[in-house]
């Protein structure tokens, strides 16, 4: 098995379209068509983790965090990144990151932390835009089930839990096919109507080509007639934080303690106490300030984020329970999302989640 379909399973769940502009994930060290020999996996790349990928002879490293997120300058073994990329260079190791993209995906870290938290009725708390595209094609109307079939294979038509949707509208078409055409039907030179279905599906932006490619190869015309539209809906199934319900409303020091254990916290900072139960929870792991705005907005009754700033506390105004659990803790869960990611897919498969723990931050 070659480490591209690793990667590929990967992307199926977090397309790499889904990251943020500013983020580096995807394979960032190593041949994607190198033969995969067992995957590691892990929060952040420390040069012990490569040390444990190498004594397990392991060629690919699979993190949540990118290795590489800045341009470098130079490579001369005085930093741990450095002393990683080139060990990892050294070894033949290749090493794939899924940053933002997993964070943006329903089924990503955010939904990891909703799980462990026993949150319900879980969605995207701040879902993204430009994402959605509509494709509208006319073609024949016996045409129609194998066009539309192969646009949903290419994977149009879906909408949150459901899959295969269009919309189909009968008319009539007119063409005249040129000296130099070969027409699937009509004559040479002679106006031509024909009985056409209007076939529309939904697609995520970068899913187009391939629905486009399909829809071209299954359609019967020499020339096809298709439009593609720019959605201003916003994605409502990827995006940034989640928000979901308690099953049973907790007190706020209870809950508090809960989140503690939970996420094995050395040091809990919040916000002053609303006085309030929490029932509805928004969350975000790792940075998450910029979406307090948006969990007030939400109507959340706490937010639980990785890291806070000192000012972002005075945004509570006793409306809301702001929460820092920590950077690593609330993400600690993603080594166990991706591991889970790919043994689903490679149930025979080496894989391993990293026994090394990366977290720089200690409590006194």
């Amino acid at each position: 098995m070659h480490i591209s379909e690793i990667i590929k399973q990967i992307e199926s769940i977090a397309p790499v379209a889904y990251q943020e502009s500013y983020d580096n994930s995807g394979l960032l060290i190593g041949d994607s068509a190198t033969e995969a020999t067992g995957a590691l996996f892990t929060l952040d790349v420390t040069e012990s983790v490569v040390d444990e990928a190498i004594a397990a002879g392991y060629n690919l490293i699979i993190s949540h965090h990118p290795l590489i997120f800045k341009p470098l300058k130079r490579l001369n073994s005085k930093s741990d990144q450095d002393r990683c990329i080139i060990k990892a260079i050294k070894n033949d190791i290749a090493i794939y990151a899924a940053h933002t993209n997993l964070d943006n995906t329903p089924e990503g870290v955010n939904a990891m932390i909703c799980s462990k938290l026993g949150l319900k009725k879980t969605k995207i708390l701040q879902p993204m835009g430009e994402m959605l595209r509509k494709l509208a094609v006319f073609v024949p109307h016996e045409h129609a089930k194998k066009v539309r079939q192969s646009m949903f294979d290419a994977g149009a038509g879906r909408i949150g839990t459901y899959d295969q949707c269009s919309f189909n509208l009968a008319g009539n078409g007119t063409f005249r096919a040129g000296d130099a055409a070969t027409p699937y039907i009509g004559d040479k030179g002679i106006l031509h109507t024909e009985p056409e279905t209007r076939v529309e599906v939904l697609c995520e932006a970068h899913n187009l080509s391939a629905v486009v490619k399909a829809m071209l190869q299954a359609h019967p015309y020499e020339e096809v007639a298709y439009d593609v539209y720019p959605l201003l809906n916003k994605n409502q199934y990827a995006g940034s934080g989640m928000i979901g319900e308690l099953e049973v409303p907790m007190d706020e020091k209870s809950f508090l303690l809960m989140v503690k254990e939970t996420f094995g916290t050395g040091v809990l900072k919040h916000s002053p106490l609303t006085h309030k139960k929490i029932e509805k929870v928004s969350v975000c792991g790792g940075s998450g300030n910029f979406l307090i705005p948006q969990a007030m907005a939400s109507g959340a009754d706490v937010f639980i984020t990785g890291e806070l700033k000192y000012h972002d506390y005075f945004l509570a105004e006793d409306r809301i329970l702001l929460v820092e659990a920590g950077h690593y803790e609330t993400e600690q869960f993603t080594k166990e999302l991706l591991y889970q990611i790919v043994k689903e897919k490679f149930t025979t498969f080496a894989t391993r989640i990293s026994a090394i723990p990366t977290n720089p931050v200690n409590y006194l």
